[in-house]
């Protein structure tokens, strides 16, 4: 549970979803030739090249779910920043118009289906033209889009797209687990001994867990840490895979006794 204060006052957030994994490996082919001639070579990372910029600049429509509301009501953001965040139509300038880079950057992933170029093999020497690239992308599927991942890519290459060679390296599609549940009511409980009177808001996390296995096997799962006030939402988001990836000592200790406020109430619960 990430605190987060809001004119409304304070709120945590408490993961109950995830989105999806859709890795592709897009293999572009050119024509070998000398590197000391150049002019009208058939060069495939100079097609490479062209291709990533094309999925860097993709921005497919937005999917503002009942999630993406809830998250939404959790910011520290004026009331017409926060309406803009609920249009489709005003939601791309609103994310690019805040302030925070690592909020910005999460909100635009929680809102729709990206696209990562993250890994690029292709040449064999200096002087050889390269006449194979593989460019890795991560792609990470909003909710419902697991079936369109392909489509996106034809979309967003346009006629490049016939020059590629699209592999499937992961496909796992979005999960949720409905916070109908006693964990759910357990868990806003137990969190109020750190953060009393915060209301508990389902929300999205936009990498992977191990929740979505069991989720896939019809377990209820979801993302339970208990983190302290000393770190803001959006320093915590920009730790993520970070040069400084960490969490302060008093969260750790939050987040065991929480499990162990868990592990002791909920047979209790369940009883009732």
């Amino acid at each position: 549970g990430l605190p987060t204060h809001t004119p409304e006052g304070k709120k945590i957030t408490l993961a109950a979803g995830e989105k999806g994994l859709g890795w592709r490996r897009l293999t572009v082919k050119g024509t070998p030739g000398h590197g000391s001639m150049p002019f009208g070579a058939d060069n495939a990372v100079l097609k490479a090249a062209e291709i990533i910029r094309r999925l860097g600049e993709y921005q497919p429509k937005a999917k503002l779910t009942e999630m993406w509301q809830h998250q939404i009501s959790t910011l520290d953001l004026e009331s017409d920043i926060k309406s803009a965040l609920l249009d489709p139509s005003s939601v791309w300038d609103a994310i690019a118009g805040l302030e925070s880079p690592a909020l910005a950057g999460h909100l635009h992933a929680c809102s729709h289906t990206t696209f990562s170029p993250n890994v690029v093999h292709g040449g064999v020497k200096t002087n050889v033209i390269p006449d194979t690239v593989e460019i890795d992308v991560d792609i990470r599927t909003a909710p419902g889009d697991s079936e369109q991942v392909d489509q996106h890519l034809r979309d967003a290459l346009g006629e490049l797209f016939d020059e590629v060679e699209v592999e499937r390296i992961h496909d796992d599609p979005a999960t949720f687990s409905t916070t109908d549940t006693p964990m759910w009511l357990l868990l806003q409980e137990m969190m109020q001994k750190a953060h009393p009177g915060a209301p508990l808001i389902p929300s999205l996390i936009v990498g992977a867990t191990d929740a979505r296995f069991y989720r896939e096997r019809g377990s209820i799962a979801y993302g339970a840490g208990l983190f302290s006030d000393k770190v803001s939402a959006s320093d915590f988001m920009a730790r993520f895979h970070g040069h400084d990836e960490r969490v302060d000592v008093d969260s750790l200790a939050l987040t065991t006794q929480l499990w162990l406020d868990i592990a002791t109430n909920f047979w209790d619960r369940v009883e009732r």
